[in-house]
């Protein structure tokens, strides 16, 4: 579904997240590795991306970086995969696996965005242009990271738990999901990124004695992303943003708890951000 959203070059710079440089970095297909046909009309074959998650990330979300570098060779063919999927292709799929594979996209490309670099970074933020200067081939094309995330899937898709899913890399990012997403398991997969990512010690923290409620800078930044699904006028607190996110996750807590997110008598405030290396 095509809606409004904020634009990416405001966004970025506002929350500091690229610099305002404009010089593109194109980045090109692995060809030590091997040319493979992901894709076909029903979908894609992720077999490749699920040998590179299983064996690298761990349950909670960890990667090896340091094993997985001089061990690249799967994910670049996965990567060089992307590169062949066709519009005629993709557009024939159901809307879950379009989804599913956008994402993969992205985290795929972030993997190899990290590797990339010999010594590995300490933070992706380490990466000149990493996000809106570094294009990838995909889907016959060239795209950054930044026109995944914000030209392609928060565009064309009303699913605001995507933000669950896409992973930068970073401590306080949601954890990265050790099998790929697939169209068919794609509600199921969303919905365990969003209790897992809420989970995580920088997610949610409801402190009801201190009346304060604490959720992930994220919510922050894309807090529009859940007001067509999620907005409320009534209940909760803070601005239409804040009442959309505080009811979505009001799904996935407690019947206390969701009592009580939506009497909204608390503080609402969010975690700094860790930009550290998502590594083991």
């Amino acid at each position: 579904m095509k809606r409004k959203y904020l634009s990416v070059l405001f966004l970025a710079c506002s929350i500091g997240l690229v610099g305002c440089s404009t010089n593109a970095v194109t980045t090109t297909a692995d060809s030590s590795s091997a040319q493979v046909e992901i894709a076909s009309a029903q979908g894609v074959d992720y077999t490749l991306y699920d040998d590179v998650l299983s064996s690298y990330v761990d349950e909670d979300g960890w990667v090896i970086y340091d094993v997985l570098q001089p061990s690249r060779q799967l994910l670049d063919s996965f990567n060089n995969g992307l590169a062949e999927v066709d519009d005629a292709t993709l557009s024939n799929w159901s809307e879950p696996e379009q989804i599913a594979f956008w994402i993969n996209a992205y985290n795929s490309l972030t993997l190899k965005s990290i590797v990339d670099q010999t010594p590995l970074k300490p933070s992706i933020k380490d990466i000149t242009g990493v996000w809106r200067l570094r294009k990838h081939p995909i889907n016959q094309n060239q795209k950054t990271l930044n026109e995944i995330e914000h030209d392609v899937l928060r565009v064309d898709f009303d699913e605001p738990r995507l933000h669950a899913a896409i992973v930068c890399a970073a401590i306080s990012c949601p954890p990265l999901r050790n099998e790929a997403f697939t169209g068919e398991n794609l509600d199921t997969q969303l919905d365990e990124q969003v209790e897992q990512w809420l989970a995580r010690p920088d997610g949610l923290k409801i402190d009801k004695s201190a009346g304060e409620v604490k959720i992930s800078k994220i919510f922050d930044w894309f807090g529009g992303d859940w007001i067509p699904s999620y907005g409320v006028d009534a209940g909760f607190t803070g601005s239409k943003e804040e009442r959309a996110v505080l009811n979505f996750i009001s799904n996935y807590v407690s019947d206390d708890d969701r009592a009580y997110l939506e009497a909204g008598e608390y503080t609402l405030s969010y975690f700094d951000y860790d930009w550290a290396l998502n590594k083991q």
